[in-house]
């Protein structure tokens, strides 16, 4: 059971540990720099945000600098987190299937008695090795660097953060999934799956507010709001379902398209 899951999480266990030593060493750089930045400019901090373009502002939920908690909503979760990390798991995902047939190893691979549908959702469960791998360390390490800098953050609005992120994680890696059974190179449907991401990720800040807004409905971003949860202690978990069932609908449209699709 599971031989697939287990054989690609183990080929993930060295990507992932990589992975989290730098997410965690960009945290700890993000936090360390605030009290510095927060005490030279005191009371005026926010007066810094009148300089941030605009469009910027919207891209990077840029709301407040003047505590650590709308600090690292802007600076780390929403640039970081769900632009840099989304990133990587769309690019992931993007690799699953497509690498194997651009190698020639998924015929070999479906000679045996495995179903089409079983190697695509084995392969995508191997991302639970980075997902938890993330999920688990960088946290700690967020929680324990703002404590050791006398800017504590509330471990649970913190927890909440990485917890509401993984569904949009999912979500990420599903749609690098769908372009990993459409293309047969893994550098196009990466390129592709990480395009993709980004433009729905700046389209979904610039129709915020405007005539259009309902157009951003259809990007991952609009579901996670890292500065609700951290400034405000809000807890979208209905945003969170949505963001469930969009993993769902495109890994349930990956077997679909696997299961027709001719390989050569």
């Amino acid at each position: 059971m599971l031989e697939i899951a287990r054989y690609e999480g183990r080929h993930r266990v060295r990507g992932a540990a990589a992975a989290t030593a730098a997410l965690a060493g960009f945290a700890l750089l993000y936090v360390f720099v605030y009290p510095t930045f927060a005490e030279s400019l005191g009371a005026d901090i926010d007066q810094l945000l009148e300089a941030y373009p605009e469009a910027l502002s919207k891209a990077f939920g840029v709301e407040s600098l003047a505590t650590m908690e709308g600090y690292l909503a802007s600076e780390l979760y929403t640039f970081g987190w769900l632009l840099v990390v989304g990133i990587y798991f769309a690019y992931a995902g993007a690799s699953l299937i497509a690498a194997d047939v651009e190698r020639e190893r998924m015929d070999m691979l479906l000679s045996l008695p495995v179903s089409r549908a079983r190697v695509v959702l084995e392969s995508f469960a191997s991302l639970a090795v980075p997902l938890v791998a993330l999920s688990t360390v960088v946290p700690v390490v967020v929680v324990a660097a703002t404590a050791a800098v006398d800017y504590p953050v509330p471990a649970v609005d913190v927890a909440a953060v990485h917890l509401l992120s993984v569904p949009y994680l999912t979500t990420c890696a599903a749609l690098g999934l769908v372009a990993s059974v459409v293309f047969d190179r893994a550098g196009v449907a990466q390129r592709v799956a990480a395009g993709a991401l980004v433009g729905l990720f700046f389209a979904e800040s610039l129709v915020t507010d405007t005539d259009f807004e309902a157009v951003g409905a259809v990007s991952p971003t609009r579901y996670v709001d890292p500065n609700a949860v951290l400034r405000e202690s809000e807890y979208a978990l209905g945003d969170a379902a949505v963001l469930a069932v969009a993993t769902l609908a495109l890994v349930a449209l990956a077997v679909a398209i696997f299961r027709r699709k001719d390989i050569e």
